[in-house]
């Protein structure tokens, strides 16, 4: 591993705290997602907004990660994975700091923008500690593994924070983010090495090329049904006679479903010659999930307990997997610069998925119409991961008969 020497007394302390600060790399970020949606009851009723509001939150925050994904790859590859976490957890302590201090939707809306910047810089800088200093034997399980702690954020809002806020209010359970993101920006020192050598010295856009296309495809039909999921199921469990408290704990479960999805599949994909067919798989599932929680009435809940277990299980897995799926095969391009894409087109879905249902939520009277325009999505989404297993192949043909042209 390229560690700075004498920074830590054994190897072993300093591969496990690596893969500690990439795992909240990946955390701190997405927490507020999950924090907005365990919280979000509560924010509009102490800020007078309605809950459906909650879904700007997402737009802006993860519209602007859309948007510095762009060029979040080429950033990272030239300032290096140890600024880039540096500036990653320093943003996140700002946006929530502001988030305490916020007295209007607006101002919420403002501060939640501020974590784009960190989730712009999530993916590309991981995948790239993760090139630079774990053995390609062990990167698809490091890679599931920081991936995972996504869902740890899930299961932290989902427990920790609405316990927090029963006790002390919202703006403590915000508040208690700050010290922990300075902790790990602290932490970052150690962990990555002060030198850094540029991959590509320009930061001009490259066009992504057929397989990286469908790939982003995918990824942005399934970031936006998880998003819309995630944000209004607990609102539609408390629709539903589910006390607010345990409709938080769904959350939980959802979290802790996802961390092991994405921990146990992620080295299963990176062995099987296509990971697409597995993509369709946990897609597939996952719009089954949400049909599955469309059932719901109040006098019977274990359908929304199901329904979030099945989708950590599925759709959560399919970013972690196609992460790996970039680290390991080439035909995606640049590991920095393919992990931007695939996260512009993540995020721009994450950022369009709670707006959308808000709209259909509103328009139609209730949330049926919004569940099934999600499932539907989800089902485009099985279609594109056959065209992206396709355009695989068909890339590999092509790779292999330049190389027999040349042994020739």
């Amino acid at each position: 591993m390229a560690i700075d020497s004498g920074k830590l007394p054994h190897p072993v302390i300093a591969s496990g705290l690596l893969q500690v600060v990439l795992v909240f790399a990946m955390t701190l970020p997405m927490l507020i997602l999950y924090a907005t949606s365990t919280l979000g009851p509560l924010l509009s009723r102490d800020l007078h907004f309605e809950p459906v509001a909650i879904g700007y939150l997402m737009m802006s925050s993860f519209g602007l990660a859309a948007i510095l994904s762009l060029w979040a790859g080429a950033i990272v590859d030239c300032i290096g994975a140890r600024i880039a976490l540096l500036v990653l957890f320093c943003a996140i302590a700002v946006a929530f700091a502001l988030l305490t201090a916020a007295q209007t939707l607006y101002s919420l809306i403002a501060a939640a923008a501020i974590c784009g910047i960190a989730q712009a810089l999530a993916n590309p800088a991981t995948n790239l500690l993760i090139a630079q200093q774990i053995r390609p034997e062990h990167r698809a399980k490091v890679v599931g593994l920081k991936q995972s702690g996504v869902q740890l954020a899930a299961l932290f809002a989902g427990l920790a924070l609405p316990a927090i806020a029963f006790q002390l209010g919202w703006r403590a359970a915000f508040g208690v983010i700050v010290p922990v993101a300075f902790l790990f920006g602290l932490a970052a020192f150690f962990v990555t090495s002060g030198q850094h050598t540029r991959s590509n010295r320009s930061l001009s856009f490259t066009r992504p090329n057929a397989v990286l296309s469908w790939l982003m495809v995918v990824q942005f039909s399934v970031g936006l049904a998880l998003s819309a999921f995630v944000t209004f199921l607990p609102v539609f469990a408390t629709q539903h006679d589910m006390p607010l408290l345990q409709a938080d704990r769904l959350i939980a479960v959802f979290g802790v479903a996802g961390m092991l999805s994405r921990i146990m599949l992620t080295p299963l994909g990176a062995k099987l010659n296509d990971e697409s067919y597995l993509l369709f798989t946990l897609i597939a599932v996952a719009a089954a999930a949400i049909v599955l929680t469309m059932q719901t009435d109040s006098g019977s809940h274990w359908r929304l307990w199901m329904g979030a277990a099945t989708m950590g299980l599925s759709a959560v897995a399919t970013n972690a997997i196609a992460m790996s799926m970039l680290i390991r095969d080439s035909a995606f391009g640049l590991v920095t610069v393919a992990s931007s894409y695939v996260s512009v087109a993540f995020f721009s879905g994450f950022a369009l998925g709670p707006p959308i249902y808000g709209v259909l939520s509103r328009q139609s009277g209730d949330s049926s119409l919004a569940w099934s325009v999600l499932t539907g999505v989800l089902c485009l989404a099985c279609v594109m991961t056959l065209r992206l297993a396709s355009a695989r192949k068909q890339c590999a043909q092509i790779s292999a008969q330049k190389t027999n042209a040349v042994l020739r």
